[in-house]
């Protein structure tokens, strides 16, 4: 537990980093905290907080810099959000398809922070709404699926027996007729106990197209928007480093771990804060990630953020992303 005078100079450590980048000397710490210290209680100040772990000196400098567990504690307990943010509070999101909107976001998100914004699609319930089947020779069926929004999703499918239009068409009744406004998950479970009751064709044509579905949901859930990826090339932390470079391009690219990472800030409330090295849920040192889940209706549909070095304005960068994700959800409601 650290006293009053221990927190007082690891805070200004801090934002001094922040705003210079440069480690922190005692000297500078003593003028800059506003505490009238001797130089010699400042250095064991100092190396007390660098024995827990809170600070380390860089081998090429007498100061200091924050470790990742001294930005958590500071993030934690030190950071003071400024009120009133230009720029978040004047841009605007106009209503519009999502994805646009997502995209819209993600480039303000950048454009703002000047690092890099990300976005996930909105979730969308995996209801269908009417679906059609067409036979286009041999075999071979075009699954026509019509979600409640009108978004229409599409897959050819390989039956076993040649089926005629007409028993297409008995199969795409059954379908809209008993199973329409459900979701795919009780549509499958539903054909599961009653597929003896139907034929075998099909119910193994319904199955195809409720699996045809479950991997269009899939995919929709899987997006995410980038922007603002080469802004990290003018960064100073990482414009040194092309190894790390190449590692973070690499996660915009791929996405996978990046969905991921998303993921888990979905699951909780408000800013959510990623200090790289603190943990495995931001893969890489160098980087932290400040997000937020965003909500439509009441219900939570996506998640975005700002990825930048661990050396950001916090406070602004929460502004930035708490903002943004209420204008998200106001964008999307508003269609």
């Amino acid at each position: 537990m650290l006293d009053e005078r221990s927190k007082s100079l690891l805070k200004t450590l801090v934002e001094r980093y922040i705003a210079d980048g440069q480690p922190v000397g005692s000297r500078t710490l003593s003028k800059a905290s506003g505490l009238e210290l001797s130089p010699a209680t400042i250095r064991n100040v100092m190396a007390d907080l660098e024995e827990l772990g809170l600070i380390a000196s860089p081998h090429t400098s007498a100061g200091r810099i924050p470790t990742a567990r001294g930005y958590r504690l500071f993030v934690d307990t030190m950071l003071t959000a400024q009120p009133g943010l230009i720029g978040v509070e004047t841009a605007q999101l106009q209503p519009d398809q999502p994805q646009r909107v997502i995209a819209s976001a993600a480039q303000m998100l950048s454009n703002l922070s000047s690092f890099v914004g990300v976005v996930t699609a909105p979730k969308k319930p995996s209801v269908f709404h009417h679906i059609e089947f067409l036979r286009l020779g041999e075999r071979r069926v075009l699954v026509i699926l019509v979600a409640p929004d009108g978004d229409v999703q599409n897959r050819v499918v390989f039956t076993a027996q040649d089926l005629s239009q007409g028993e297409l068409q008995e199969a795409s009744n059954r379908l809209n007729a008993g199973y329409a406004g459900l979701t795919l998950e009780a549509v499958r479970e539903r054909l599961r106990h009653e597929v003896d009751e139907l034929r075998g064709e099909i119910a193994g044509l319904m199955s195809a197209a409720v699996q045809v579905g479950s991997e269009a949901m899939q995919q929709q859930e899987e997006r995410v928007v980038v922007s603002g990826e080469r802004n990290l090339l003018t960064v100073q932390d990482f414009s040194h480093d092309m190894g790390s470079l190449r590692r973070l391009f690499d996660l915009f690219e791929q996405k996978t771990q990046l969905m991921r990472l998303l993921d888990t800030s979905s699951r909780a409330e408000g800013v959510r804060i990623y200090i790289g090295g603190e943990s495995q849920v931001v893969p890489y040192e160098e980087l932290s990630i400040v997000s937020a889940p965003y909500e439509v209706d009441g219900q939570v549909v996506g998640t975005l953020g700002v990825i930048g070095p661990t050396r950001m304005a916090y406070d602004r960068m929460i502004q930035i992303v708490d903002i943004t994700s209420r204008m998200v959800g106001q964008a999307l409601s508003q269609r």
